[in-house]
């Protein structure tokens, strides 16, 4: 079964929906908070050069989701899935940012929820990658279920070279 990476999915929280060209602006307002990046291996993707690069790379994936407020209407983050380096029936749930207003409460919960619950209709596994030393985002996969695999990803960010550990949720029996 085909896993539609362009979903349109609703919580009581947030929305998440296909991102488009147009979406730069309010995406540039939540990423341009280096704050959001600090513990991040790409801590420079704050900036506007590096993040237009990064935009541009999720919009040619064809599975990046912009994350909006539904009380207020505002785009705070976004997500993406991507099949490039997931196993077979597996999809990667990853990129994801969201704004330092939103950390901290159930807003991440319920954007990895629509986005898992949406996978597992096609897929039997997502997998995160995670920069080893990223303490607060392997801390929030791992609060949702995720399971640290022996799997590691090298790759080079904001100029070092980043070991990226790999999690697994299962798609649930």
């Amino acid at each position: 079964m085909a896993l539609d990476r362009q979903p349109h999915l609703i919580g009581e929280l947030i929305e998440l929906r296909p991102a488009t060209a147009d979406d730069f602006d309010a995406l540039f307002a939540v990423a341009g908070d280096p704050l959001i990046w600090e513990v991040h291996p790409a801590h420079d993707r704050w900036q506007e050069p590096v993040f237009r690069r990064f935009f541009a790379d999720g919009l040619a994936s064809g599975g990046m989701l912009v994350a909006i407020d539904r009380a207020s209407g505002a785009v705070i983050g976004s997500s993406r899935y991507d099949f490039g380096r997931a196993e077979p029936d597996e999809v990667e749930i990853g990129w994801t940012f969201l704004a330092r207003s939103h950390w901290g409460g159930r807003y991440n919960g319920e954007m990895k929820r629509l986005m898992l619950d949406h996978a597992f209709t096609g897929v039997s596994r997502a997998m995160f990658m995670i920069g080893d030393t990223n303490i607060r985002s392997r801390r929030a996969i791992e609060k949702i279920g995720g399971k640290l695999t022996d799997r590691l990803h090298q790759a080079e960010m904001a100029g070092k070279p980043v070991t990226h550990v790999i999690y697994t949720i299962e798609r649930p029996a």
